[in-house]
């Protein structure tokens, strides 16, 4: 019997212990991709940089907690996660349904509209369909704008880079197009600038940034700010559904981030635009 007992303690022992280290949050991994800016980048000198970047830093200070970071492809991000490779995402995810089946999100930091772009010479360049599409409102003018989208883009090849809510809201809602997959943005953005494709679909941000520079100076975004439904509800910090804890210490360090106007300063200084929640 005693030998029994203290068997059974050494488990309890041990399970104690682990349970305190899955709560241990003293050093964070950041899981990102470093491809996507200005959310996150690699720079030349190969470090990471973006908004997410400096957002993280600034909540793990909050959570008294070490940020360290982690770069990932994207299209094994949640696998990655999963697998215990990090501890949260933060790669400019949106929080949709479809990813919370898997994941639990937390709060959303920032948020952004969707959008067309092609080069500004070639004919989608100069479709004339401004506004904004809420796929959650399909009010008389939502599905005009939508109708005029799937007329112009019918026959057209448009990138998106893969597993993303812009690859969902093609198949879902442009039957008529022929869909280009792309491991990365930059990889995406390069072939349209090339012409090799006729549009592309991500992020307004992401493409504003990239038709700022001298390679992507003839690209030009079209059609209207696309939101809602398969889109999701903002982009927030991917979290283990196990790790219920941590996504309650991000949760009150993103609201209080955002109340103090962090979150704010932040996107002004990598946007040039509030895109806070």
């Amino acid at each position: 019997m005693k030998k029994i007992n203290f068997l059974l303690a050494i488990l309890v022992s041990l399970s104690l212990s682990t349970l305190a280290f899955a709560g241990d949050w003293s050093k964070i991994r950041i899981g990102t991709e470093g491809a996507y800016p200005p959310w996150n980048n690699m720079n030349a000198a190969g470090e990471l940089e973006g908004a997410e970047i400096d957002l993280a830093l600034d909540l793990c200070e909050r959570m008294n907690a070490e940020c360290e970071f982690v770069a990932q492809d994207w299209d094994g991000i949640i696998p990655a996660l999963q697998n215990g490779k990090y501890d949260a995402i933060m790669a400019g995810m949106s929080i949709t349904e479809e990813r919370m089946e898997k994941i639990d999100f937390s709060i959303g930091y920032m948020t952004e509209p969707a959008s067309l772009s092609a080069l500004s010479n070639s004919a989608l360049g100069t479709l004339n369909a401004p506004g904004k599409l809420n796929l959650d409102d399909m009010d008389s003018e939502a599905k005009g704008l939508l109708a005029t989208l799937q007329s112009a883009l019918a026959g057209a090849s448009v990138g998106v880079q893969t597993a993303t809510i812009h690859e969902n809201f093609l198949n879902e809602y442009m039957p008529d197009v022929t869909i280009k997959v792309y491991d990365t943005q930059q990889n995406m953005e390069l072939d349209l600038a090339a012409g090799r494709i006729d549009a592309a679909l991500c992020d307004k941000a992401a493409m504003e940034t990239f038709a700022d520079t001298p390679a992507g100076s003839g690209v030009t975004l079209i059609g209207p700010d696309l939101f809602g439904g398969s889109f999701g509800a903002g982009v927030g910090a991917g979290i283990r559904k196990s790790d219920s804890d941590l996504t309650a210490m991000f949760n009150k360090a993103i609201a209080d981030a955002t109340a103090d106007g962090t979150v704010s300063r932040i996107s002004m200084e990598w946007f040039g635009k509030d895109l806070s929640m």
